[in-house]
């Protein structure tokens, strides 16, 4: 990826970090990325996007995740690359969609881009792998190894607003065992849709992100958010009309309500010890 000056630079360089380290463990499930099992990335796919990573993007976001000469920040706890499921997230920004950022378009075409989002996922999948000594039978390594009052006090100034240990938190270490099951369904907000929770209809319907618009006639048009960018936004109705309206500057009016919101700006913020904090207080709640 070249960039025209290095204000450019820092704004778009959110994206490729997480393309560099580690490729070679794409086999590997789970890693860090909470609440997620993908399956193991096609490796020729992989490496191609491996390829296209060191020609177009490494310059700007460096080899290992963790940014280049040009400035880039870190993108291990990227929400778009955490949330990527077939290039569906990291596609659109490499070809363009975040323009208006400081990101311009990469100029790779749909399969190419798509090998690069393989790659992003397969070096997040490496995250909390590395390292681990190869022995057979070996004890896995505790996830409860915070401060339960430490991560009781998290959870009263950063998550009682909008979940209760007396309601839908209830019982969670009962319903998740595993601690780090629950610690992944709580990272990722996932922790009402594990074991004893809703049917996955009502829980998916719940997360989805819905929106208003405002038309110029002051009509207001309700429905669940398909897209959104600069230039346009769609919306499904509640009976499954797909609705698209363009948009120019503040016109129409577009009102989104995403009710993971919460979840994906603490997610860049927690530190390792507030997780481990939070998740010792959680595996209390039996």
């Amino acid at each position: 990826m070249r960039v025209g000056n290095g204000g450019r630079g820092a704004a778009w360089c959110g994206l490729a970090i997480l393309l560099a380290a580690g490729a070679l463990a794409q086999q590997r499930r789970g890693g860090f990325v909470p609440g997620q099992e993908r399956p193991p990335e096609d490796p020729v796919k992989v490496a191609h996007g491996k390829t296209l990573y060191g020609v177009s993007c490494r310059g700007c976001h460096g080899a290992d995740l963790r940014g280049g000469d040009m400035g880039g920040p870190n993108l291990l706890r990227s929400q778009v690359a955490l949330t990527d499921k077939d290039g569906e997230q990291i596609v659109p920004i490499i070809q363009g969609s975040r323009q208006s950022s400081g990101m311009p378009a990469i100029g790779l075409n749909n399969d190419d881009a798509k090998a690069v989002a393989a790659y992003v996922r397969s070096v997040i999948a490496t995250i909390g792998g590395q390292g681990k000594p190869a022995e057979a039978g070996q004890a896995p390594a505790t996830t409860v190894v915070g401060d339960a009052a430490a991560g009781k006090v998290y959870f009263d100034s950063k998550c009682a607003s909008c979940h209760s240990t007396a309601g839908d938190l209830a019982g969670i270490a009962t319903r998740i065992p595993d601690a780090k099951m629950l610690q992944n369904a709580w990272v990722a907000g996932e922790e009402r849709r594990r074991r004893g929770g809703p049917p996955a209809a009502a829980a998916d319907d719940r997360r989805t992100p819905t929106v208003i618009v405002t038309l110029a006639s002051g009509q207001k048009v309700e429905g669940s958010l398909v897209r959104v960018d600069e230039f346009a936004v769609s919306l499904k109705l509640a009976d499954g009309t797909l609705r698209s309206f363009r948009r120019e500057g503040d016109e129409p009016k577009v009102e989104v309500h995403d009710p993971m919101k919460a979840h994906q700006e603490l997610l860049v913020g927690y530190t390792d010890k507030e997780m481990h904090d939070v998740t010792a207080y959680l595996v209390t709640l039996k």
